[in-house]
């Protein structure tokens, strides 16, 4: 059996940055990133193509909510 150490997660500053997925409406394409609260711009963390890839971004971050979405 093979045991993999859990890694911890990447900390960020939740008072500022909130995870979200930035979703084309023309292609379908997803990314996972955060969201500048004061500013508004977004930040690119990874491209999601299926739900691992997701579930990979939100275990990377200690993400445990629903991301938002935004177009």
């Amino acid at each position: 059996m093979i045991f993999r150490k859990k890694q911890q997660a990447i900390a960020y500053d939740k008072e500022k940055l909130k995870p979200v997925i930035k979703c084309s409406i023309c292609t379908g394409e997803q990314v996972a990133g955060f969201k500048e609260l004061p500013s508004g711009t977004f930040k690119e963390v990874m491209l999601i193509r299926n739900d691992n890839d997701l579930r990979r971004f939100k275990e990377m971050y200690g993400i445990t909510d629903e991301l938002g979405k935004i177009y």
